[in-house]
């Protein structure tokens, strides 16, 4: 069997305005009407077609398989077609997504055309089509190809009877690689068996018993029972298995950077089972978390638990919402499963008698049509990786096998689908209740990152609400801001990862359209509150409450401009009017992302790559070149003009200035004379908000407070010095009286002396 060669796994006609507005109402909206038609058929169309059909006239025979000279017919029963050499059959040439799930990180499939031959070892591949933005923009999409040609070789036959060989990874893109990886093993497989090739065949159909889940079997209601029957499986590593499993690696490196621990210490303490068998989920879950699950689960779907302790995660750190789990897959037979976070829920607490203290408790959810059979072993393989330099990575797998004991089994004859089990009228409130704990529970473990939160947002509050008393000092108020801005920067957003986005408003209006739950919302308890709390700015501030003071990019760009005005670096002013046009692009950029979530969410979200939030707050720089370059060239742009991205690209901003009308309170004091003649605040404000006659732009203002300085202030604004001489000029003139009154006095009570 010859496998992949092992590297070190490194980082790697259109109508023009008038004649549309010609036409009649009715006849623009059924243009509209038929086009929306159009585009919801087409995709349906194409789904009776395989996938093969599409790309078998973009990719030459020669360019899949050297020396091959062209196609045959695809075959009416199976998306496979014929590779031919001088007129001779030499292989036969597949898309892997026409019979495996390929889905990839951004939730589109990754298209992997793949040539076999009559001894079921692949002769060709190549990657030609995929939606992965890891590849499109972060990593060199060749080194992604040639990964994928290490495969020419692979002997399909000896894998059906040896399903470990060895996977090379990517670092930064590991889940790409294991969906291509398993994509291509799997259905290669498949095709091999129903083409009868290399002497692979389908599996005879065996007169061996057949079982079914016995729903009625119970369980025993302690850990160490569940333990010790095999109904929950236990898989202990320690550092010394670790770094002996490394040691053994061919490549020099993996034992470079041992784990730095006593060898008997825990690495990860970890179980699994399965608890859609109702007797093992209401022994683990209880009777209401089994009715929960029951809930959450659809007709042919299973569900695990997996549960760890110890130093490494299962769910790994770098794991973000809207992708994969890449540490864990289930395997079964020549089938796999890999985890999405939609299929994905945490477990509040585990009702089993004397269960230990587990740092981690997670549900993952088996789709119903992965082909998963519940009454057959699987195992769970977990992917432990080694950092062996700056940007690379090892990879090593530790499998844990499950298979039902004897007692959830019951035999029969002929195979019979098992109906599956009606929810109960209480399991809506039993889910709320479930949800509440669960959420509440998160809360808990991030206390501190709450308490932190609450008091910047209650400091603000009354910063803003007490502003007449802050601004009355420019030095405290410029220090004060500074301050804040600072921990807005280095703890929501570096440490805490606390930078909202146009994202989450995409998810949510997704939320609202697919079927809204607060549970998504609730597990995320910085967001949730940082959103909650600009909601109520909206009413009070308008967006300024968030962009001038709570997003860590702009406190980012403000602290940066503020060095650079230090060293004397120029200040550049748009001219007015300029300025003013430039506003317009934010809102442009944000209404097209949002008109392409309408029609693509996955293709939104990686356009609202315009957001350098990601680069710069949550990946801290530790990305692709491209990526750190545009966050750099924001950042540089705003040391002349500042906070530039936040004036004229930010579609977040854009998104929250639409709701900014709608605040009911004006805080800003303003005097009459503002704008006619004195011009002070205006050509103050850092992002130009205050228009030439005076007014203040809700939509643009991020309520730093400094035109509430300068409005106070004795040496700069022209109304207080104005006010401050009049009453320096009544009050000479009164102390004048005064003193003229005082002779007045002296001269009446001695007339001698007048005399």
């Amino acid at each position: 069997m010859k496998t992949p060669p092992r590297h070190p796994n490194t980082q790697i006609a259109i109508s023009s305005p008038r004649s549309i507005s010609s036409l009649p109402g009715f006849l623009v909206f059924a243009i509209a009407v038929l086009f929306s038609v159009l585009l919801a058929i087409s995709p349906a169309l194409a789904q009776n077609k395989p996938v093969l059909s599409q790309f078998i006239d973009k990719l030459p025979a020669a360019s899949l398989v050297d020396g091959a000279d062209g196609y045959g017919p695809i075959t009416e029963n199976l998306p496979v077609a014929p590779i031919l050499k001088n007129g001779d059959q030499i292989g036969w040439a597949f898309i892997t997504s026409d019979f495996v799930g390929t889905t990839g990180y951004s939730g589109k499939p990754i298209h992997v055309m793949v040539a076999v031959d009559q001894d079921a070892k692949i002769i060709g591949v190549k990657l030609v089509k995929h939606s992965e933005p890891i590849v499109l923009i972060g990593i060199p999409e060749a080194r992604i190809a040639a990964l994928t040609e290490d495969y020419i070789g692979f002997d399909l036959a000896a894998a059906t009877n040896d399903s470990d060989h060895d996977l090379n990874i990517i670092s930064g893109a590991t889940v790409t690689i294991m969906v291509i990886d398993d994509s291509i093993l799997r259905s290669g497989i498949k095709v091999a068996r129903s083409l009868g090739l290399g002497g692979i065949s389908a599996p005879a159909t065996s007169n061996a018993p057949q079982f079914e889940l016995n729903m009625d079997a119970t369980a025993p209601d302690d850990w160490f029972t569940l333990v010790g029957d095999g109904t929950i499986r236990r898989m202990s590593l320690d550092v010394g298995q670790v770094n002996n499993a490394f040691a053994a690696m061919e490549d020099p490196r993996a034992v470079e950077r041992p784990i730095e621990a006593p060898a008997e210490e825990a690495f990860i303490d970890m179980y699994v089972t399965l608890v859609s068998i109702p007797a093992i989920g209401k022994a683990t879950l209880g009777e209401r978390g089994y009715n929960n699950l029951k809930a959450w689960l659809k007709e042919g779907e299973e569900a695990i638990l997996v549960t760890a302790r110890g130093q490494y995660s299962f769910k790994g750190s770098g794991y973000v919402r809207g992708g994969l789990f890449d540490r864990i897959q289930l395997i079964q037979g020549d089938m796999s499963v890999r985890f999405r976070d939609r299929n994905h829920r945490r477990v509040g607490d585990i009702m089993a008698d004397g269960a230990p203290e587990l740092k981690e408790m997670d549900l993952f959810k088996i789709p119903a049509d992965s082909s998963f059979d519940p009454t057959q072993p699987w195992r769970l393989e977990l992917l432990v990786h080694r950092d062996i330099g700056a940007i690379e990575r090892l990879y090593t797998t530790f499998d844990i096998g499950w298979q039902p004991p004897a007692s959830f089994l019951r035999r029969i004859t002929p195979a019979t689908p098992v109906a599956s089990a009606a929810s109960s009228a209480d399991v809506e409130a039993d889910e709320q209740a479930a949800k509440t704990a669960l959420w509440q529970r998160i809360w808990r473990d991030k206390t501190v990152e709450i308490v932190v939160l609450s008091i910047m947002l209650l400091v603000l509050t009354a910063a803003f609400f007490f502003q007449g008393v802050l601004t009355r000092s420019a030095k405290f108020t410029f220090w004060f801001r500074i301050c804040f801005l600072t921990v807005t920067l280095v703890f929501l957003g570096w440490y805490a990862n606390a930078q909202l986005s146009v994202v989450n408003l995409m998810a949510l209006t997704n939320s609202l359209v697919t079927g809204f739950t607060w549970e998504a919302f609730l597990l995320d308890p910085l967001t949730f509150i940082l959103w909650f709390s600009v909601a109520a700015a909206l009413i009070f501030w308008g967006r300024g409450a968030y962009c001038g003071w709570l997003c860590p990019f702009g406190a980012l760009q403000e602290l940066t401009n503020r060095i650079a005005k230090f060293f004397h670096v120029p200040q550049w002013t748009l001219p007015w009017g300029l300025h003013e046009r430039l506003w317009a692009v934010k809102y442009i950029i944000f209404l097209g992302l949002f008109g392409t979530m309408l029609a693509s969410i996955d293709q939104a979200e990686k356009l609202a790559e315009v957001e350098p939030f990601k680069t710069a707050i949550i990946l801290k720089f530790d990305r692709a070149w491209p990526f750190v370059l545009y966050a750099l060239v924001l950042l540089g742009a705003g040391l002349f003009v500042e906070r530039f991205y936040c004036r004229y690209l930010c579609p977040l901003g854009a998104a929250l200035a639409i709701p900014a009308r709608i605040r009911m309170f004006d805080w800003l004091k303003r005097y009459k004379e503002c704008g006619s003649p004195c011009q002070n605040c205006a050509h103050e404000c850092m992002v130009q908000a205050i228009h030439p006659t005076g007014e203040i732009n809700p939509n643009e203002c991020h309520n730093c407070l400094h035109c509430q300085v300068l409005y106070q202030s004795k040496t700069i604004c022209p109304v207080v010095i104005k006010k401050l001489k009049r009453q320096e000029s009544l009050l000479a003139s009164m102390e004048g009286a005064q003193k003229a009154l005082n002779r007045t006095k002296t001269t009446k009570s001695n007339p001698k002396e007048n005399s």
